[in-house]
């Protein structure tokens, strides 16, 4: 995470709730080689503070781990690149402007019971959000190639004991500089959800400190 403390103040509840917002990110696991990763949709628990996802039974992190093992769920937000002239300020450089999550903590193979309830809640967790659009269910399978499905997986648990994040938005700006690249980000950045980004950089300077 950027080691400046400017970039790294909010609250871990508000670090907490843009993950579960996002419910998906990169889940990393430490070796004695390079560290395995793989991409995860996942459910986050605030209260308990754990992660729920699954795995493919090849994918080498679920092979690897057989008891609780130290690991990290990255949860990248909005970001683009900035440039200098958007300042419009001299003896600027170039730079990123980015949302950044990390929940690290010790993650854990469940019982095979659990995969179907992590299922059902994980597509609950999306499919809400297409309302008006009748939800998907796991009914609406049929029983054999449900059962087929769930074979291949495994449902695992991160148990949080860190939360990390980094929130660049141009806090160690002025105000009108800042708004400014704000303005530029929403009509020429590069990046993605341009719109978000530059409604964070917009907000008040209590919330950017």
């Amino acid at each position: 995470m950027h080691p400046n403390p400017i970039f790294r103040n909010r609250p871990d509840q508000l670090n907490l709730s843009f993950a579960k917002a996002r419910g998906f990110g990169t889940l990393v696991v430490s070796t004695a080689g390079a560290p395995l990763i793989s991409h995860v949709p996942f459910v986050l628990d605030e209260i308990a503070r754990t992660v729920g996802m699954h795995l493919v039974r090849s994918n080498p992190i679920a092979r690897l781990v057989k008891e609780s093992t130290p690991a990290t769920v990255a949860v990248v937000g909005p970001h683009s690149y900035i440039s200098p002239d958007w300042y419009e300020t001299p003896d600027q450089v170039p730079t990123w402007n980015y949302v950044a999550v990390h929940l690290t903590g010790m993650l854990e193979p469940l019982p095979p019971k659990d995969l179907r309830p992590h299922l059902e809640e994980l597509s609950h967790q999306f499919e809400e959000q297409l309302a008006p659009k009748p939800e998907w269910l796991l009914d609406k399978m049929g029983e054999e190639p449900l059962a087929k499905m769930i074979r291949q997986i495994l449902p695992f648990r991160l148990r949080i004991a860190d939360v990390d994040g980094t929130w660049k938005l141009n806090q160690n700006k002025t105000d009108e500089v800042r708004l400014r690249a704000g303005t530029a980000v929403a009509e020429h950045g590069i990046g993605n959800a341009l719109s978000e980004l530059a409604a964070l950089m917009a907000e008040p300077p209590e919330k950017q400190a």
